[in-house]
């Protein structure tokens, strides 16, 4: 179906490497308030609920194997801090958790795409409200390049307020024949390379719980203030495409963008009104760190049912995802819209275990499969994958993860990723998609607002060389604010030819 150029910007209401290579082979706030959580209370939850998930609870999940989890000496500080978190508000509301949910089953038919990004692990020491403005910024900057691209809603979600903790390969660091407790991210201990920093610390919850909090109000000022303009982020896009080749087709495409927004003004379309200055902005994490989520974990005052209320959406991650193991054991039992990350270790079999298990009822907009294995294998892998949900009938959105399988180390030493090797998976992504008549749905990215040199590639010129001039990453590299856009232009052309309208030459 084809949109008119008025119609395509609408949408967004709702809620040096060539650019050829990307696109197929053939072708070359809403001010609602929402309703308080009736368990902002003094007391901990009641262990009981009317969710249908059979002998849930949210701390069932003690009677599992718990993966990934860290071991506290001090059981009584441990104690002090899970009561603590009892106490606080919940960090979001359950009528916001809704209305993702919503926008999800949406995309899962293939009415939106799902845009989720941030860093790869939020740390105590860099908070400040430009860090979360310039990463904020660059995910509403990459959504409307989407939007006009794909004639779809762009779902915007930020990995930020809560995704602190990290899984580890090995348990325990050594430099210089010394060995440590690895660095599992603040909210457990610090990455200072010392006894005392790399003990496990029950207290940095609670101080991760309040850095979340702020976090949120930045976020909701920015979303319903004004900042999110759709003339000031064009505005910030055409100040990236003049870094481009004269005729590259970033500038074709944004200049596009730009004919679309004088039309519309030009109609009469006021750009300057709330519709066009207010969005919608949820929050994403890793559903790691159990004794965080539990006593987050609140019964929603109009529905009766259970929400983990630390973030609007939560994922398990390869290393957690056992299907006898704690952590799908607590996710499964409340109502936030879930995703879960496989690679190419993940059986057809397995997979579909994994999905009746979070999402027994099949409720559209439940759950998100985010797929993170590296071009070659996800050729390979992906479509068998597919082709066991779309038999069972299975309600799912397929979401890339185009980072995490492209890690590598440099010769000097850095964690880098190869920008070409995340475009190549993405373009993996969309292909399988394409042949198998499928929607791919959504991309995941660990990536951040500020200029820093973490991953080489782009036409932001990042070399080997150069890493070390801003490698700032307290864990995985990052995409900086420019390789982002860059990646939300290639997707935005590719999906444009999905919609019927030619490519850009």
């Amino acid at each position: 179906m084809k949109f008119s150029v008025l119609a395509r910007l609408m949408f967004l209401l709702g809620g040096s490497a060539s650019v050829s290579a990307f696109v197929p082979s053939s072708r070359s706030g809403s001010g609602k308030m929402c309703l308080p959580l009736s368990m902002v209370t003094s007391s901990p939850p009641p262990t009981t609920s009317s969710t249908s998930s059979e002998g849930w609870s949210p701390d069932s999940w003690r009677k599992k194997t718990a993966h990934q989890m860290p071991v506290y000496e001090d059981k009584e500080a441990l104690q002090g801090a899970v009561d603590q978190l009892h106490k606080a508000s919940p960090l979001v509301f359950a009528g916001e958790v809704r209305k993702l949910h919503d926008n999800i089953a949406k995309a899962t038919q293939g009415q939106g795409f799902l845009l989720m990004g941030g860093d790869c692990a939020e740390a105590f020491d860099e908070f400040s409200v430009d860090h979360v403005r310039d990463t904020f910024r660059v995910i509403l900057q990459m959504a409307l390049v989407l939007t006009f691209g794909s004639s779809l809603p762009v779902i915007k979600v930020g990995r930020m307020a809560g995704q602190f903790a990290k899984p580890r390969s090995d348990p325990e660091e050594v430099i210089d024949d010394v060995s440590l407790p690895s660095y599992r991210g603040d909210i457990i201990n610090l990455e200072e390379f010392t006894p005392e920093a790399r003990k496990n610390n029950p207290e940095n919850m609670v101080k991760a719980y309040h850095q979340s909090a702020q976090t949120l109000n930045i976020l909701r000022a920015f979303s319903t203030g004004g900042y999110a303009d759709i003339s000031r982020l064009h505005a910030w896009n055409l100040d990236f495409v003049e870094s481009t080749d004269a005729g590259s087709r970033y500038r074709k495409f944004a200049y596009k963008v730009d004919e679309s927004l004088r039309f519309m003004k030009a109609i009469g379309v006021d750009t300057t009104s709330p519709k066009f200055q207010h969005i919608d902005f949820f929050t994403a994490h890793e559903c790691l760190l159990l004794e965080y989520e539990e006593p987050l974990t609140r019964v929603d005052s109009i529905t009766g049912r259970w929400y983990d209320c630390s973030a609007h959406m939560l994922w398990v991650g390869e290393r957690t995802r056992q299907l006898d193991g704690a952590h799908l054991e607590f996710i499964r039992g409340i109502g936030n819209p879930l995703g879960v990350k496989i690679s190419d270790k993940c059986t057809p079999e397995e997979l579909l275990e994994i999905v009746d298990t979070m999402n027994p009822d099949n409720t559209p907009g439940k759950l998100t499969i985010i797929v993170r294995m590296g071009a070659e294998k996800l050729r390979k892998h992906l479509p068998g994958l597919i082709e066991a949900v779309q038999k069972e009938g299975k309600h799912v959105l397929w979401m890339s993860d185009p980072v995490h399988g492209n890690t590598r180390k440099t010769s000097n030493g850095f964690k880098t990723r190869d920008f070409d090797n995340i475009r190549a998976e993405l373009r993996a992504f969309f292909d399988v998609h394409d042949e198998m008549g499928t929607h791919p749905g959504g991309v995941h990215l660990e990536m951040t607002g500020e200029d820093v040199t973490e991953c080489v590639g782009g036409f932001s010129g990042v070399t080997e060389e150069t890493l070390k001039n801003r490698y700032n990453t307290s864990c995985d590299p990052r995409l900086n604010g420019a390789q982002a856009l860059e990646i939300a232009f290639l997707m935005a052309e590719r999906m444009r030819v999905r919609t019927g309208l030619p490519p850009l030459e």
